[in-house]
């Protein structure tokens, strides 16, 4: 028996210690099965180069566990080990294997996925004590054993094992227990070992027999040895991706479109993407690309990995490039990694301009699902949108699609305002907005639909990418403002009308939770509606953003403001009008009188103190003005009053409010009843 130290160095030492830095103990089994993979597959290339000539047999890695032990067993049929192999492989610490093997065999090796030696030292994470029971497949070996219970310390003696290979047992550790669990087990080798190269078997395939579940002699391989990303994609048929796919995610709907990635230098890089039914939450899709090194699953976090746009995609990516056992953060630095981050995004680039050029058709069926995808792109990868505009798409609200050249050409004439920018009219929902779409498309304009998701946070994007082009929500404005050809047409009303006017409506204005309205005079023409409800675009862009950008929460917490406009071209506002001055211009005579006297006596003690220091300023001064002002603002509260007490009984005053409040879904609850009531009264 040869008994001695493991050795380390302070030479060898970081490797391991990188090696440990794992988020879970669980990765145990991944790094055990996969040397089991990694002797299987040398075996293979030693029957392949010649060197080994007798029967490879069956080279099923079998997982095998012992509850009542408390042993997991992990065996293989591959190379195995020799004395000597066991002393420089196990016992020297991170100095792998798989370095001399590659060496001699790489122009004809299987793909070694581990590093036999350091990986095993996973297994101490779980265990208690491992054994190596291995025979090399070298003419005359003998079995050895190997034991340690995770000190320095170990043993080497012979054992008995008829065949070549290698059995590596567990003996788990009191506080690690849940793996003995088969089910716990089973989920692990399908997490980790899904599409290993080799068949991996985790105990026997069960049937339903006399009213019980009972073992087969078949054994239960759980893993697909040759999966989809590893076959020619000219061998495959669209079924077989969607099949594959139902594989990965079988609750989720088809696929839109997927993309076969397969390339050899400079780096090497094969799998496949496939572009989802988003419906909703952007998050709640995130962390569904697989990432894989030789069809060793790694990790499903590949956030900085991949571009952080393409983590709404789902599948599969497997690089020999991407390093096994690191942290993502230093994936996430990692040179490599960056290189095949920049060809995936070229690579999906690619395929979606070639699935537009060929298929346009079903390419704008599928539009309202995609252009999420294209549009998170163009917010966060700063080179994406030189890409995405020869296949981004518009789509406007008579659901026809156009590219951003074709609308703009559709557009160019009809569209300049007086300054010569190009207004894009866009509606966020066609049934709340119809009234602003109806009216724009009257005048001739086109209306874009941006209901998606990311539709409206793209604008700024898209603004500063557009030559001298604004986009304005058609609800922006009154009509004729939206796209001003000339300098606005003033209403005709004098001030103290216009004053009069909007004072009527602001005073029976509901009171709105975070909503403030603005009530101004416009001369609109007697062809369009007597009330409009705008609302400013930069501000309700800028609440909009708030909801997906946390620096610019505090728009978020503003006050919603909107502008009522009268129309005072229309005929209804007209009769308002004439009514109330046949109802206040005589009670309105007196204050309004007295209001200029008030006025013109502070403005006559203001220029006689305007150029005086504060100190030089007369008490008598000071309470003449202040006076004064009392006296306008009591006279300005009885005008207030009197308009008010007329405008609460004006039926046709609270009927058009109700109305343009309702046209923007502003009317509810009592308000709404309200109106109802009125209505009908209004008809009898």
């Amino acid at each position: 028996m040869q008994k001695g130290n493991i050795g380390v160095t302070t030479e060898n030492i970081f490797p391991v210690i990188k090696k440990f830095l794992y988020s879970d103990h669980e990765i145990f089994l991944r790094e055990m099965v996969s040397n089991a993979i990694d002797a299987t597959q040398k075996m293979k290339t030693l029957a392949e180069k010649g060197d080994f000539k007798g029967e490879l047999g069956n080279l099923t890695v079998n997982v095998s566990l012992d509850a009542d032990k408390g042993t997991i067993t992990i065996s293989d049929h591959g190379i195995g080990m020799t004395e000597e192999e066991i002393d420089k492989y196990i016992n020297q610490i991170a100095f792998s294997g798989v370095t001399d093997f590659l060496e001699k065999y790489k122009d004809t090796a299987n793909n070694i996925i581990g590093h036999f030696g350091l990986g095993f030292y996973s297994s101490f994470m779980v265990s208690k004590r491992v054994e190596i029971v291995t025979r090399s497949w070298q003419e005359g070996a003998k079995a050895v054993k190997w034991s340690c219970d995770g000190s320095p310390a170990y043993e080497i003696d012979e054992a008995e094992r008829a065949e070549r290979g290698t059995d590596v047992i567990l003996y788990i550790d009191d506080d690690c227990k849940e793996y003995l669990d088969k089910y716990k087990l089973e989920g692990l080798l399908k997490k980790y070992c899904r599409f290993l190269p080799v068949p991996i078997a985790f105990g026997k395939k069960t049937e339903w027999k006399d009213g019980k579940q009972v073992d087969t002699a078949e054994d239960n391989i759980i893993n697909d040895v040759e999966p989809l990303w590893t076959k020619t994609p000219s061998t495959l048929k669209d079924e077989d991706y969607k099949k594959f796919y139902r594989t990965l995610y079988p609750m989720q709907d088809e696929p839109l479109f997927w993309i076969h990635l397969n390339v050899d230098y400079p780096f090497h890089l094969t799998g496949i993407l496939y572009f989802p039914h988003v419906k909703n939450s952007l998050e709640l899709q995130k962390n569904r690309i697989q990432l894989y090194c030789n069809q060793v699953f790694v990790t499903d976090q590949v956030e900085g990995i991949v571009p952080e746009f393409l983590t709404l995609l789902h599948g599969v990516i497997d690089s020999p490039d991407i390093p096994l056992n690191v942290s993502r953060s230093y994936l996430q630095s990692d040179r490599e990694v960056k290189k095949i981050s920049t060809y995936i995004t070229k690579k999906v680039s690619d395929r979606l301009k070639a699935i537009f050029n060929e298929d346009r058709k079903t390419y704008e069926e599928k539009w309202d699902d995609l252009k999420l995808f294209i549009n998170y792109g163009i917010l966060t990868e700063e080179n994406f949108y030189d890409r995405a505009k020869d296949f981004a798409l518009f789509k406007d609200t008579d659901s026809k699609y156009f590219t951003f050249d074709e609308y703009r050409t559709l557009i160019e004439a009809s569209q300049k305002d007086k300054d010569g920018n190009l207004i894009y009219l866009y509606a966020t929902d066609k049934d709340e907005q119809y009234s602003y779409i109806k009216a724009a498309q009257d005048k001739g304009y086109s209306v874009l639909l941006f209901d998606g998701q990311l539709d409206v946070p793209c604008i700024q994007t898209l603004e500063q990418k557009f030559e001298k082009s604004r986009f304005t929500r058609v609800d922006a404005d009154t009509i004729d403002h939206l796209i001003q050809k000339e300098d606005s047409t003033k209403s005709q009303l004098a001030e103290g009308e216009r004053d009069n006017l909007s004072a009527i409506f602001q005073s029976q204005l509901p009171k709105i939770d975070k909503t403030e309205f603005i009530v101004e005079v416009n001369a609109l023409g007697a062809s369009q509606r007597p009330v409009v409800i705008t609302q400013n675009e930069w501000m309700r862009r800028m609440k909009e953003m708030s909801r997906y950008q946390s620096g610019m929460s505090f728009y978020g917490e503003m006050p919603t403001s909107m502008n009522m406009v009268l129309n005072s071209d229309h005929p209804l506002v007209s009769r308002i009008l004439d009514d109330a001055k046949a109802a206040l211009t005589e009670p309105l005579k007196p204050i309004e009188s007295e209001l200029k006297g008030l006025e013109a006596r502070l403005a006559a003690l203001n220029q006689q103190t305007e150029k005086k220091k504060p100190e030089e300023i007369t008490q008598e001064q000071k309470d003449d003005k202040a006076n004064t002002q009392k006296a306008i603002d009591e006279q300005k509260e009885q005008k207030s009053k009197l308009i008010n007490d007329y405008a609460a009984k004006n039926d046709v005053v609270h009927q058009l409010i109700d109305l343009a409040l309702l046209q923007n879904g502003l009317l509810k609850g009592a308000a709404l009843d309200t109106f109802l009531q009125r209505s009908i009264d209004l008809i009898k």
